[in-house]
């Protein structure tokens, strides 16, 4: 994947800030299933290691598509946080 298409090339699975939300892909706990993907395509894309990442493109996706991804997601590894630290996803 090129980096010039990731949100944060050092830190490709986040923490990256989108808007006013703090997005977080656990790559211990991602299990390549896409949900994520299908959901929020201009968000999320596998790796090489079918692990999420964040793309720059990620603020084309309105906020409730990318907490909706993170619900979409089998074993729940998308922490989203607002702006002030609070956790919207997973509770």
């Amino acid at each position: 994947m090129d980096n010039q298409q990731l949100k944060d090339p050092q830190n490709p699975s986040g923490p990256v800030l989108v808007r006013n939300l703090k997005i977080h892909v656990d790559r211990d706990l991602c299990i390549g299933a896409a949900t994520c993907v299908a959901i929020a395509p201009k968000t999320f894309v596998l790796d090489s290691e079918a692990k999420a990442i964040i793309l720059s493109t990620a603020d084309e996706d309105p906020d409730s598509v990318i907490i909706d991804a993170a619900k979409g997601c089998p074993v729940a590894a998308i922490i989203v946080e607002d702006d002030k630290g609070q956790r919207i996803f997973p509770q």
